[in-house]
């Protein structure tokens, strides 16, 4: 029973080890999605935190309307990380 537990563990540490390699890499993955044909622009890493925004001074006019990019842009840039599969798939782990 020792051995099965010893191996568990090793497995375990594995798992610790590829997650922390995973996110590594969705911190350095940096993906751009854009709204108003490039009025508004957002980058994003790979767990969605922006990273940097870009809007074209002709839509600061209109508040709702930039806000509106703004929201289409950080959509734009997220469906690009799932569709994109910016994150490597790990088996055995549903994702």
């Amino acid at each position: 029973m020792g051995s099965g537990f010893s191996k568990m563990k090793k497995q375990a540490r594995m798992m610790q080890e590829q997650f922390g390699q995973v996110r590594e890499k969705m911190q350095n993955t940096l993906v751009e999605g854009s709204a108003g044909n490039g009025l508004v622009k957002i980058t994003l890493n790979g767990e969605k935190d922006i990273k940097k925004l870009a809007i074209q001074p002709e839509c600061v006019s209109d508040i709702e309307g930039l806000q509106d990019l703004i929201i289409a842009a950080f959509e734009d840039a997220a469906s690009k990380i799932q569709s994109n599969s910016a994150v490597p798939s790990m088996p055995g782990f549903g994702f």
